[in-house]
């Protein structure tokens, strides 16, 4: 029997017992409450609120300019929506990466600030000793491998991660690093499928993917790509659900076209 019509509330441990159960784990992000409130009401295991709120929500090219007060209200808005998904926040660039002491400082904030119950990180060797703080202060923390895109300037392209030996065998490693360090889950982006796999294979935690196969332990998409209001993002990994735009863009002409008439509001419309 599925997860969901067992419990009340997700939480790592059922998030666990899902991975050994064979029960694949459904996340998505979420950035504001009335879509947190849906996400949560459908089902969702996870609600992640994404660094990407930079791209979608404020429009920025990259995640880097989305500061961690920002990050704050984005997470408290969907917290406020939620009943019983587990609702995981992304530290953002520049609040961990200086030193560990910065990273428990940013993610104690978010604790806080959100009621949030836990944070995601993205890297592995080089952000071990700020997962370790953090999970030793009773943060749960979740992993990022693969396209980190906060190191998108680094990696000059957002092409498929790890298709060389070097770095397929540094990101196996990095996850055991992470698992050992304590982190509950690891995200896999954009990564070969059969790595992936590997990876699953190798840690106990779950693994949840986003263009990196069907093998791993979850799927996490973006809300927006996925209900298709964005137009313009068509990678391979994409599936879309809706076609949003195309509806609201067909009902807002439809209102602008009523007012226009007059037609809106009619008798009935008015008091």
């Amino acid at each position: 029997m599925s997860v969901n019509k067992e419990i009340k509330r997700i939480t790592t441990h059922i998030l666990q017992k899902m991975k050994v159960d064979g029960e694949k784990i459904s996340m998505l992000t979420a950035y504001d409450y009335s879509m947190a409130r849906i996400f949560d009401d459908a089902g969702i295991d996870i609600l992640l609120v994404g660094d990407s709120a930079s791209n979608v929500m404020a429009g920025h090219e990259t995640t880097l300019p989305i500061t961690l007060d920002q990050m704050i209200y984005h997470a408290a808005s969907v917290v406020r929506a939620i009943k019983r998904c587990f609702v995981v926040v992304d530290l953002p660039f520049g609040s961990y990466q200086g030193n560990s002491k910065e990273a428990l400082s940013s993610a104690i904030r978010i604790m806080k600030e959100t009621g949030a119950h836990g944070i995601k990180i993205e890297g592995g060797e080089e952000i071990i000793e700020s997962v370790k703080r953090i999970i030793s202060a009773g943060v749960p923390v979740m992993g990022h491998l693969g396209l980190t895109p906060q190191s998108i300037y680094k990696f000059g392209t957002y092409a498929v991660r790890a298709t060389e030996e070097t770095e397929a065998n540094k990101l196996i490693e990095d996850a055991k690093l992470l698992q050992e360090a304590g982190c509950f889950a690891i995200v896999l982006e954009k990564i070969p499928a059969v790595l992936a796999r590997k990876v699953a294979e190798t840690v106990e935690i779950p693994i949840i993917g986003i263009g990196a196969g069907k093998y791993v332990d979850g799927q996490v998409l973006v809300m927006h790509d996925m209900l298709g209001i964005n137009k313009e993002f068509k990678p391979r990994f994409l599936r879309r659900y809706l076609d949003l735009y195309s509806q609201i863009y067909g009902a807002t002409q439809s209102y602008i076209n009523d007012v226009k008439a007059k037609d809106f509001p009619n008798e009935n419309e008015q008091y």
